[in-house]
């Protein structure tokens, strides 16, 4: 990874990142586990062999990636937030994204 010294002015660097299922405090109907990941590599997202992971969940999760992987201002609270619910109410899936 460059520091920010080392890149220009327009340019800016992708964190791989890793998203594991940190919580599940109700029923998981996609049975999903505790430790279940994904990883995030530049734009390809994988998991470990014969690894499922919830759409719901994952859904959930998407949208906040783009902006996991850049560095934002200190005080933007991305900076700060890095647990993602899963929308299933009886589920209460917490999954918590962080750098590889």
């Amino acid at each position: 990874m460059k520091t920010e010294s080392e890149l220009r002015d327009d340019q800016f660097e992708l964190y791989d990142l890793t998203v594991v299922v940190e919580n599940i405090g109700g029923n998981c109907t996609c049975n999903m586990k505790v430790g279940d990941k994904f990883h995030l590599k530049g734009g390809k997202l994988s998991m470990p062999d014969k690894a499922d992971f919830c759409l719901y969940a994952l859904q959930s999760t998407i949208p906040l990636l783009p902006t996991k992987q850049r560095k934002n201002h200190p005080a933007d609270w991305m900076e700060t937030d890095a647990r993602v619910v899963c929308p299933d109410p009886e589920c209460k899936l917490i999954g918590l994204v962080y750098e590889q």
